[in-house]
């Protein structure tokens, strides 16, 4: 027997700690090809009017699935934030939330009232006015026509349309319509609040706006699921994240865990890292002096493979040469691939100078503190003599830089800052 249920909506009871909301194993497939899918749904239909319920857990041609097996739970107060790369099934998951569409296989159970707002000016006619569509769609979401009145002033206030309010909502822009749904929909003072990548629209003042507005939500108990590509608006409104991928369950939890692994795939799914933290050198032709092997250390002089953002940091190159060279030059640049060159370094140009002896030597580039931001670099060196003869290269070493979870605020940063906060209490007045 297949379990197949839409959204339950169940009476909010008066526990702090309940759980608003239950994913149980929920799947949604969908066909690639309309004219199947057309074919599918006349199926379908005809199947429930018939009673003769066809199984849903396997696909049929061209089918795939949207959503494959995906559970959780969110508690009264909330934030979840919800992650992935385009179609990895987020705006499938909040439309079978807000009962918008049913799973084919799984359950939602709902306590309270579900506001969703899944896209822009999504649920309005384009016909009627601000002032009808607002009454319509609050309406719509279990508010009386005494709540509305009692609201309604505010809801247009907060949208910053002014005398649009009375203008079908068909001349408004974009910005405009998205405003008033989120406007609607937060006035509604929901027990859960579906967010899908609106909280980008309006102006800086606006924005700021709608983040002061969900924590006055949340501090009055209601739950959230925010689904968002901008990492700041996860970090600023969410407590918690959830993870897909491809439909799939990846990973939940806390939020600086979840994005480390989210932004982890996405950044080094194309790229290709050494395993190993030694990376050694190939050769075709020696001059004598080569580089034998690239590597990087940690504070603790270990070997590593991915060093942190903030933490001292060694670049080491291992050499050999076969006699003593004096006035050694080294050059080393690191690069981002979508950026180009990040730093380059040349010890004759930072008026340090040495030799190397014969035989084997390592030269270190001690950093304090290391500043790359999180993502996969590539370092090139060359040494030389005296700055102009050059005795060997090297530019296949290829490393990734890490951020530890307390260190979630420098994903907003472009590199690392060492820094102290001192609060400074003056007992001078000042006449």
């Amino acid at each position: 027997m297949i379990n197949i249920s839409p959204t339950k909506v169940i009476e909010p009871s008066s526990s702090k700690d309940e759980v608003v909301l239950s994913v149980e194993g929920v799947s949604k497939k969908f066909c690639r090809d309309l004219k199947r899918s057309l074919f599918y749904g006349v199926q379908d239909i005809a199947s429930e009017l018939t009673g003769v319920r066809q199984k849903s857990d396997r696909l049929r041609t061209k089918e795939f699935w949207a959503l494959d097996n995906v559970s959780f739970e969110l508690k009264k107060g909330e934030a979840l934030g919800l992650v992935g790369k385009n179609g990895s099934g987020k705006s499938t998951l909040l439309r079978i939330i807000a009962g918008l569409i049913k799973p084919d296989l799984g359950t939602v159970k709902v306590t309270g009232r579900v506001a969703p707002l899944i896209a822009l000016g999504a649920g309005f006619n384009p016909i009627l006015t601000g002032r009808e569509n607002i009454y319509a769609n609050m309406s719509i979401l279990g508010l009386s026509t005494k709540e509305i009145d009692e609201r309604f002033d505010d809801v247009v206030e907060f949208a910053e349309i002014g005398d649009a309010i009375d203008a079908p909502v068909q001349t408004y822009s974009s910005g405009m319509a998205a405003r008033l749904g989120f406007a609607s929909a937060i006035h509604t003072e929901p027990d859960i609040l579906l967010i899908d990548e609106v909280l980008a629209v309006g102006d800086v003042n606006f924005q700021s706006k709608c983040f002061r507005r969900l924590a006055e939500l949340k501090q009055k108990s209601t739950s959230f699921i925010i689904v968002a590509h901008n990492p700041e608006a996860i970090y600023s409104t969410s407590s918690s994240a959830l993870y897909l991928s491809g439909g799939k369950f990846v990973l939940s939890g806390d939020v600086v865990s979840v994005m480390n692994r989210y932004e982890q795939d996405i950044c080094y799914e194309n790229d290709i890292v050494q395993s190993t933290s030694l990376q050694s050198i190939s050769k075709h032709k020696s001059m004598g002096t080569d580089i034998v092997s690239l590597f990087i250390r940690n504070q603790a002089k270990r070997i590593i493979d991915s060093p942190c953002s903030g933490e001292a940091t060694y670049f080491c190159i291992a050499c050999k040469s076969e006699r003593y060279i004096k006035n050694f030059c080294v050059r080393l640049s690191i690069k981002k691939q979508e950026e180009g060159d990040i730093l380059f370094f040349n010890n004759l140009e930072d008026s340090v100078f040495f030799d190397i002896p014969k035989g084997e030597s390592e030269i270190q580039i001690y950093m304090p503190y290391l500043g790359l931001m999180p993502g996969i670099y590539n370092i090139g060196v060359g040494i030389h003599e005296n700055s102009l003869y050059q005795l060997d290269v090297a530019t296949s070493f290829t490393f990734r830089v890490q951020i530890k979870e307390k260190q979630a605020n420098l994903k907003r940063s472009k590199f690392y800052q060492p820094k102290q906060w001192i609060v400074q209490q003056n007992d001078c007045q000042i006449n």
